[in-house]
């Protein structure tokens, strides 16, 4: 084992030396930083790394167990292909933006305080946008203001209530939320808003489909679980989670019907997904907490492999919009199959990945004898079979031929989407290999018979409904209003109040300022200033002339009547400090006799003036 070298840290300072890279040597290294954070997480020990007191508080950086590992596995195993997928991107400033949104995800992961957490928390949200601007167009232009708008305000609640924590508790510690109150809503706001949770979701499928090609592969992958991931350390057994997750489900599964643009579809699934982990959370259970990280886990590759067989067609085709596509499973073959896979995975088809993450969720809610959320929550998976698995790819890759003359993407795209798909497979095969790095134990066996035929049965069904109903389900170029209508309408309307009342109103008490306050003002200093000038400095000057006779008689009065007068006092000042100075012998008898002389002179005088003492103490009366 190593010593600790923090992940997140050595992307984001890593990041730094990409511009001066060139070629081939820099396609190496964008792909061996990540794979070296995932060798150094694999060789590093659990426990407490990277302690810091500040403040009087304790700052863990590196809070290493098996929950905070598990997510550090799969976010430098995704950065990785992810950084495969972009090779071909010449533009150093996307490279350097997912780097270090990435390495903020992993400083996330692995912070044990809420200073640290919260740190990296805001830098994932600034260095992600720049993967929506980078887009450089004007809709990706206002998607990444309210995105940055959206996740800033969530930062200012995550803020307020670790203020809250800190003052009433004494203790910045990250863990189980035993708070109350304000801080525990304010905490639970940040975290949520990150994860999507409506009404705080339509930043998400506002801003992912405006992100450039590569970019959306690594947005959809760590913003949304890295809030998965504080919400199992933070919030694990908060009943409302349920709810709130199983809402997700259905709310993303139900828009997804009505959008034409497929990335913004694939968006909305996003949200419909992380809903099944949300709701683990709120269940509590070891088996539930598993089957959570489980599915974000399996969900980080197969929600990246469909978003990178999305993007791959809008490289090829310039086209996102599902009534401008059709007929080109001809010529992307390659690029059909790997979607494919990507889109079994998400419909938890038995042999892929889906199926032994979300099926563990589903199967801790029957365990807690949840029969609706049960219900729900497969209905849910229904719909996103129909949509992800098969409405989309058909009217992409089949349908009505749009006579598009398309080609598979660069080669590194295709191997991008090959590693990905092949962890979705394999891990779908050998569930193992993602169980034993749970957090708990695992008792669950996805591979039951009732499971296998449930599953099945329902997909199938799915898949003859969609048939049947193909006519229906036919995309029409349509845009859907969501919650972000109520910020849009609210920014034009706050705007437009600015810009006619407000102002309107600014100007008017500005001019009367200017009218009854400023322009009188200055005519009384304009006054002023001339009466100063011809009256007060005249008659000075007058003054001056009559008493001194002009200016050679004034200098003969100042330099030997008043200067000489000065250094007379001054002379007999020194004169008198040089006698007291003699007189300072250190004597004591010579002290005696000089008291003795003074109270002698003192009784003369008084002899001498003793007749004029009662008038004098009459005037001091």
């Amino acid at each position: 084992m190593i010593n600790w070298l923090h992940p997140g840290l050595l992307l984001i300072f890593g990041a730094l030396l990409v511009p001066f890279l060139k070629g081939r040597v820099k396609q190496g290294y964008l792909v061996l930083l990540p794979s070296a954070a995932f060798v150094n997480l694999v060789l590093t020990a659990p426990g407490r790394y990277g302690v810091v007191h500040f403040l009087g508080q304790e700052l863990v950086f590196g809070r290493v167990d098996r929950l905070s590992l598990i997510f550090g596995y799969v976010f430098t195993l995704m950065a990785a292909i992810g950084m495969v997928y972009a090779l071909h991107v010449k533009e150093d400033r996307q490279h350097l933006a997912a780097l270090v949104y990435v390495g903020a995800s992993l400083g996330v992961v692995f912070a044990g305080d809420y200073f640290s957490l919260f740190i990296f928390w805001e830098m994932m949200a600034f260095s992600s946008v720049f993967l929506i601007w980078s887009q450089k167009w004007k809709e990706a232009a206002g998607a990444g203001f309210r995105y940055i708008l959206v996740h800033t305000f969530g930062g200012v609640a995550l803020l307020g209530g670790i203020v809250l924590i800190a003052v009433t508790q004494g203790s910045i510690t990250f863990g189980p939320n035993h708070a109350s109150g304000l801080a525990f809503w304010l905490i639970l706001i940040g975290f949520i808003l990150n994860a999507a949770v409506p009404p705080l979701h339509a930043w998400l499928a506002d801003a992912y489909p405006e992100a450039t090609v590569t970019g959306a592969v690594f947005l959809c992958a760590f913003t949304t679980k890295t809030a998965v991931y504080v919400l199992v350390r933070a919030f694990s057994g908060t009943e409302i989670l349920i709810y709130l997750g199983v809402a997700m489900a259905l709310y993303g599964v139900i828009y997804a019907v009505l959008e034409n643009d497929i990335r913004r579809l694939l968006a909305y699934h996003i949200i419909s997904q992380v809903g099944y982990m949300v709701a683990g959370v709120g269940i509590g259970t070891e088996m539930a907490q598993n089957g959570s990280v489980a599915h974000a886990f399996s969900h980080i590759l197969y929600k990246a492999l469909l978003f990178m067989g999305a993007g791959a067609v809008i490289y090829a085709t310039g086209r996102r919009k599902l009534t401008e596509l059709g007929g080109l499973y001809k010529t992307m073959p390659i690029t059909l199959t790997l979607y494919m896979i990507g889109g079994f995975s998400i419909s938890a088809f038995p042999l892929f990945s889906g199926f032994v993450s979300k099926s563990m969720v589903v199967a801790a809610g029957a365990e807690q004898h949840l029969p609706g959320v049960v219900l729900l929550l497969t209905l849910a998976s229904s719909g996103t079979f129909l949509h992800t698995g098969l409405k989309l790819p058909y009217y992409i890759f089949f349908g009505k031929d749009a006579g598009i003359q398309a080609k598979e993407p660069p080669l590194n795209m295709l191997i991008g989407m090959g590693l990905a798909a092949f962890l979705c497979i394999a891990i779908g095969l050998f569930p193992d290999l993602l169980y034993r790095y749970l957090p708990y134990p695992v008792h669950f066996h996805p591979y039951t018979g009732d499971h296998v035929v449930g599953a099945l049965s329902i997909l199938l069904f799915t898949a003859l409904g969609f048939f049947l109903l193909l006519k229906q389900l036919d995309p029409e170029p349509t845009i859907s209003l969501d919650t972000d209508w109520f910020y849009r309408i609210g920014g034009r309307k706050f705007l437009w109040l600015a810009d006619h009342p407000i102002a309107a109103y600014e100007g008017f008490v500005s001019e009367m300022y200017r009218t009854m306050v400023i322009r009188p003002m200055k005519r009384v200093v304009l006054l002023c200033r001339r009466f100063d000038v011809e009256v007060i400095d005249g008659a000075v000057n007058a003054v001056g002339r009559g008493v001194f006779g002009g200016g050679w008689l004034s200098n003969v009065f100042e330099n030997y009547i008043i200067y000489g007068f000065i250094n007379l006092l001054g002379y007999a000042n020194h004169v008198g400090a040089r006698i007291f100075r003699r007189l300072q012998t250190g004597s004591v008898h010579n002290y005696a006799m000089i008291i003795i002389i003074g109270f002698f002179i003192l009784v003369n005088i008084y002899i001498l003036f003793k007749d004029r003492f009662p008038s004098f103490m009459l005037v001091v009366k």
